[in-house]
């Protein structure tokens, strides 16, 4: 799936009640979404000085990891000849290995190569195409999946094994952005922020006093109910959903995936909780549960539509304890 089927509305919200501390936000607009930073703790200036450089961070990934962007990393992939090895930078080879790593974990339900197909699959508006030649389908299935990307840790190369490979990391992207900047955190000393991107937030520390960042869950269909409030520290939670008359596909087997309306994940790091979200709407429940029972640090929520026999459901993953309302 790619960044246009998910985040679409999934939000969470950051809350600031029973917390005393002193709180400075901060809003930037980077890769087509509003980034925001909650710093606790520090003073106005301190906390402003770093913001200044956090988003002048943001704007240098951008150029990196965007395919919208004519001479990133990834538009220079994109254009690749097999064979042809292309150094890129450290933090570009970190986000494909992360999302390499991701893609075998989920059985390639989490897959940035699938751009290709989905353009193949898929109108302009995310409806299915219809008769679709067998013959384009076979040619943008055989340029799917991330065994066709070679990547050099030692020297930061890549190199594409088939022509026409189109990479995108939009269901990665924005969580790998909030942690490249929880590292500057720690460059500057600064030990509770939560950091915040429409879906995904990822909380480091907690303010003074506080058992964690409070976040709610809505209700993908209606806004004003919770499903969920919990207090993050040192984790990450995403959401991915669709809206109405979307579609999303399996690469796995390139078929529209029903049954499922929005998914969550909370994760250890911004990369694998956005990752995950996107990757837990295209898994069967059974898969979820596999992946959520291997690893005790990430949860799960799935939520099932309502149909003409069902009522709708929320199927929790995980130890979630008493955060579901």
């Amino acid at each position: 799936m790619t960044e246009s089927e998910t985040k679409t509305q999934i939000q969470l919200q950051p809350q600031a009640e029973n917390i005393t501390s002193p709180l400075h936000r901060f809003q930037h607009e980077a890769m087509a979404a509003t980034f925001e930073i909650i710093i606790a703790d520090e003073t106005a200036d301190y906390a402003r000085q770093f913001s200044l450089e956090a988003f002048q961070e943001l704007d240098r990934l951008e150029q990196k990891l965007s395919r919208y962007v004519e001479n990133s990393d990834i538009t220079r992939i994109n254009h690749l000849l097999p064979g042809q090895p292309l150094t890129v930078s450290e933090q570009t080879f970190e986000a494909l290995e992360i999302s390499a790593r991701l893609c075998a974990e989920t059985d390639g339900a989490f897959d940035v190569t699938v751009g290709l197909l989905m353009n193949c699959l898929l109108n302009k508006d995310k409806t299915p195409r219809q008769n679709i030649p067998a013959d384009e389908l076979d040619y943008a299935r055989r340029r799917t999946g991330l065994h066709l990307l070679q990547r050099n840790k030692g020297k930061f190369t890549v190199q594409v094994l088939i022509d026409h490979l189109q990479i995108d990391l939009g269901g990665i992207g924005k969580g790998f952005a909030l942690d490249q900047l929880a590292a500057l955190l720690r460059d500057w000393n600064i030990p509770a922020a939560l950091l915040h991107c429409y879906s995904t937030a990822l909380a480091v520390g907690s303010p003074s006093g506080a058992a964690g960042w409070p976040i709610t869950i809505s209700h993908p269909r209606q806004p004003q109910k919770q499903l969920a409030r919990l207090h993050l520290k040192d984790q990450a939670l995403s959401g991915s959903g669709l809206q109405q008359g979307q579609h999303i596909l399996d690469p796995r087997t390139a078929q529209p995936v029903t049954g499922r309306f929005a998914a969550w994940a909370l994760a250890p790091d911004g990369a694998t909780a956005d990752a995950l979200s996107t990757a837990f709407l295209v898994m069967t429940p059974d898969e979820v549960k596999k992946y959520c029972d291997r690893r005790p640090n990430t949860l799960a929520l799935v939520f099932i539509p309502t149909t003409a026999t069902d009522k709708e459901k929320i199927l929790p993953f995980g130890p979630w304890k008493n955060q579901l309302l």
